[in-house]
C-alpha cells in the first residue's frame, strides 16, 4: 500500500514530460475561501515555510506539491558508503546532501535547499506568467519536496474564493476562480479537503458549496475546521467537529493555525504543533487523539491510498484503452518518407484506385448519407436527367396559328392540296432542338459528381495522401484539367447526336406512323362528327366573313396591305384538320427521338468521359507528377502532420511508461 502514492506521482511525472494529462490520476484538492488558512494547513502537513504570504490573495496560481518521504541524510550517507542496511531504492536520493530539499518542474535539475528560495521562487514563476498584480492564471506549478519528516501526499492548493476583484483581477475574479476550482474537483479521481475556519459559520462556507456541486453523496469530501484558537470566548466547535451541524463522510478534522505573530517571530512548526497539541488537550480532550496537523497527515495519507487503490483498476483499463487508440493515431500518420519514388508511385496508385473503386461502387469508405460517385451518376441519368426529357411536352411552344402559319409559307403563293412535308420538318427540328439543353446538362452534372469524388476520396479513402498537402494539391490539379479537357469534348459529341437527329428526319422510321394513315385517320374522325356540305358551306362563309374577303360595302374602299393579320381566330374545318395532322406526326416523331436521345447520351457520357478518364487517370497522374525534380517538393509533409506524429509518439510512449509503472503493483500490494 504505501508504494501506492509514489507511483501515482511518477505516473503524474510521465504524463507531464509530454506537457498534457490526458489520465485523471487521484490526488488531494485543497479548497477555501481567501484566508481561511489553507496556506497554513499546508505548511504544517510538510513542516517548513515555503509558501507566500500576504494579504490578499496569494496563492494566484494552481500549485501542485508532492511530498515525498525519504530517509534521514544519515542513513542515505552510510547507504552511499556501503555502510548501513539496504534501503528501498525510492527512498534512497543518495545524491543529495541534504536533510530536506526541493524540486520544480520548470526548473530542470535545480535543486533547492533552502525552503525560502522555494517561496521566492514560486513568487517569481507566479508573476512571470500571472503579472505581480494579483492576477490569476490556470497554469499549474509543480513542486516536489523530499523529507524525511513528511508522509507521501498529492495536493493541488488553489487559489482562494474571493469576491472582490482588486489590482489587476478582472471583474469576473470570482466566477474564473470558481471555475478553476472546479475544474480540478470534477475529477472524479480526486479528494476534496475543503477548509472553512471555526470563526465563521459553517452553513455559508464556499468550500463545501463548491465541494457538494461536484460530490453530491461526500464520498470524496474531508472537512478541515481552521482556527480553532480564534473562535469567540465561550465558543467551541465542539458540535461542528463531532459533524452534528453539517456531516461530512469521510470526517472532520479540527486544527490550529499560526498567528501572523508566530509568523513575524519565526516561531518553528514544530513549537507550533507541540502548542496546537496542548490546546487541544485542554479545550477539545475528547478529540485531542483525532485532530492536529499531525493527524490530519496521516488522515490524508491513509484516505489518498485507499482511493488510489480503488481508482487503479479503472486507470490501467483507461491507460489501455489510450496506448491502443494512440497507436491507431500514430499509424494513421504514417512512417516519415525514406524512398520518395515508391512513396510517390504507392499514393498515385492508391488514389487512382480508390477514384475508380467510387465510380464502380466498390470502394471501401463507403457514404450512407448521399449518394455519391457512380451511383449519384446513375441517378443523374435514369432520374434527373430522364424526367427531364419526360417532362418535355413534344408540341410545347406551338400553338395552332404557328403551325397553320408553317403550312401555309410551306406552300408558297398556291393553296395547297395535301399538308407539305416541309412545314412537318421545319416545326419537328424545331422540337428536338430543345432535347440539346437537357442533355449538356446532364454532361455538366456527370462533370460536377466527377470532381466531388476527388475531395470523397482524399478525405476518405488515401489517409497517407493528407500528409502531403502539396502532392494532394498536385493531383486534385491534375485530375480537375484532365476533366476539364474531357468536358468540351463530351459537350461537343453530345451537341453532334442533337445535329445528327436534326440532320436527317427519317420518316420511313419503322416505328413513325404513315402521314397518309394520320391524314385518313382525322378526317374519319371528322365525318363522323359533322355533316359535311352544309357545315363545310356555313364555315366557308363564316371564314370569308372573318378573314375579310367577303364581298366590301358599297363606297367602301378597301387597302389589303393596310389590313392586319389576326392574332388568334377560329380555324376552318380543313385548317383543324391540317394542324391534327401535324401535331400528331410531331408528337410520334419527337417520341422516337427522345427515345434515342434519353439512350445515346448516357452512353457518350460513359465513353467520352466517365470511362476514358477511368482508364488514363493513372497514367495521366504518373506522367505529370513522377518527375524527379518534383519528387523532393511534393513529398514534404505539412508541418502539422510532422508535429502531430510527434506529439502522439510521445503520448503513446508515456502511455507505454504508464502501463509498465502500473503493472508493477501487485495485486497482493492492493490489500
Amino acid at each position: 500500500m504505501e508504494t501506492l502514492i509514489p507511483t501515482i506521482n511518477r505516473l503524474q511525472e510521465v504524463f507531464l514530460t509530454v506537457g498534457a494529462e490526458v489520465v485523471q490520476l487521484p490526488q488531494i484538492v485543497v479548497v477555501g475561501s481567501q484566508s481561511s488558512g489553507k496556506s497554513s494547513v499546508l505548511e504544517s502537513l510538510v513542516g517548513r515555510d515555503f509558501l507566500p504570504r500576504g494579504s490578499g490573495i496569494v496563492t494566484r496560481r494552481p500549485l501542485v506539491l508532492q511530498l515525498v518521504n525519504v530517509a534521514p541524510l544519515q542513513d542515505r550517507l552510510k547507504l552511499e558508503n556501503g555502510n548501513g542496511v539496504k534501503q528501498n531504492a525510492l527512498n534512497s536520493h543518495s545524491g543529495v546532501k541534504a536533510e530536506e530539499w526541493g524540486t520544480f518542474l520548470h526548473c530542470k535539475n535545480q535543486i533547492f535547499t533552502d525552503f525560502k528560495e522555494i517561496r521566492q521562487e514560486i513568487e517569481a514563476e507566479t508573476d512571470r506568467t500571472s503579472g505581480d498584480n494579483k492576477g490569476i492564471g490556470p497554469e499549474p506549478i509543480y513542486l516536489k519536496i523530499f523529507s524525511p519528516k513528511v508522509l507521501n501526499l498529492t495536493l493541488v492548493d488553489l487559489p482562494g474564493i474571493t469576491k472582490v476583484p482588486v489590482g489587476d483581477q478582472p471583474e469576473d475574479i470570482e466566477a474564473q476562480v470558481q471555475e478553476m476550482i472546479l475544474s480540478f474537483i470534477s475529477n472524479p479521481n480526486s479528494l476534496i479537503l475543503a477548509v472553512s475556519p471555526a470563526n465563521s459559520d459553517l452553513a455559508t462556507s464556499d468550500a463545501l458549496k463548491l465541494a457538494r456541486e461536484v460530490d453530491t453523496d461526500g464520498r470524496r469530501t474531508l472537512l478541515v475546521i481552521s482556527k480553532l484558537d480564534l473562535m469567540d470566548a465561550g465558543t467551541d466547535a465542539l458540535e461542528v467537529l463531532l459533524g452534528r451541524v453539517i456531516p461530512v463522510r469521510l470526517g472532520i478534522i479540527g486544527v490550529v493555525n499560526r498567528s501572523q505573530h508566530d509568523i513575524n517571530t519565526e516561531k518553528s512548526l514544530e513549537d507550533s504543533m507541540r502548542d496546537e497539541q496542548a490546546f487541544l488537550q485542554r479545550h477539545y480532550p475528547s478529540l485531542a487523539s483525532r485532530a492536529g496537523s499531525r493527524y490530519l497527515a496521516k488522515t490524508l495519507s491513509r484516505l489518498l491510498m485507499h482511493h488510489i487503490r480503488d481508482c487503479l483498476p479503472d486507470l490501467k483499463t483507461r491507460v489501455t484503452v489510450l496506448s491502443a487508440q494512440y497507436q491507431a493515431r500514430l499509424n494513421s500518420y504514417g512512417q516519415p518518407v525514406e524512398d520518395h519514388s515508391a512513396t510517390l508511385l504507392q499514393i498515385v496508385t492508391k488514389f487512382a484506385s480508390d477514384y475508380c473503386n467510387t465510380i464502380e461502387g466498390t470502394a471501401r469508405y463507403i457514404q450512407t448519407s448521399e449518394l455519391c460517385g457512380g451511383a449519384r451518376i446513375c441517378y443523374i441519368f435514369h432520374e434527373t436527367f430522364g424526367r427531364t426529357l419526360q417532362s418535355i411536352d413534344p408540341l410545347g411552344g406551338l400553338t395552332d396559328l404557328d403551325i397553320l402559319t408553317a403550312i401555309r409559307n410551306a406552300t408558297g403563293p398556291r393553296p395547297a392540296l395535301f399538308v407539305p412535308e416541309v412545314s412537318f420538318e421545319l416545326l419537328v427540328k424545331r422540337q428536338i432542338k430543345r432535347l440539346e439543353e437537357p442533355s449538356l446538362r446532364c454532361v455538366e452534372l456527370v462533370h460536377e459528381e466527377l470532381q466531388r469524388i476527388i475531395q470523397h476520396c482524399s478525405s476518405f479513402s488515401t489517409q497517407e495522401l493528407l500528409r502531403f498537402p502539396k502532392l494532394h494539391d498536385s493531383i486534385v490539379e491534375v485530375v480537375t484539367g484532365l476533366l476539364r479537357k474531357r468536358l468540351p469534348i463530351t459537350n461537343e459529341m453530345v451537341h453532334h447526336l442533337v445535329a445528327i437527329e436534326l440532320a436527317y428526319i427519317n420518316t420511313k422510321h419503322p416505328d413513325f406512323t404513315d402521314a397518309a394513315q394520320v391524314s385518313a385517320s382525322v378526317n374519319s374522325q371528322q365525318a363522323e362528327a359533322v355533316d359535311g356540305g352544309k357545315r363545310w358551306k356555313n364555315e366557308k362563309v363564316a371564314e370569308e366573313k372573318v378573314a375579310g374577303f367577303g364581298s366590301p360595302s358599297k363606297g367602301q374602299a378597301i387597302n389589303l396591305l393596310d389590313t392586319a393579320v389576326p392574332v388568334a381566330r377560329k380555324l376552318s374545318a380543313r385548317e383543324q384538320r391540317d394542324c391534327e395532322v401535324i401535331q400528331r406526326l410531331i408528337k410520334c416523331y419527337f417520341l422516337i427521338v427522345r427515345q434515342s436521345i434519353q439512350d445515346s447520351v448516357p452512353k457518350t457520357v460513359m465513353h467520352f468521359l466517365v470511362n476514358f478518364v477511368k482508364e488514363h487517370l493513372q497514367s495521366e497522374l504518373v506522367g505529370q507528377l513522377y518527375k524527379q525534380k518534383l519528387l523532393q517538393e511534393l513529398l514534404i509533409e505539412s508541418q502539422d502532420t510532422a508535429q502531430q506524429r510527434t506529439e502522439v509518439a510521445q503520448m503513446l510512449e508515456a502511455l507505454k511508461k504508464a502501463n509498465n509503472i502500473i503493472s508493477e503493483i501487485r495485486e497482493t500490494h492492493l490489500w
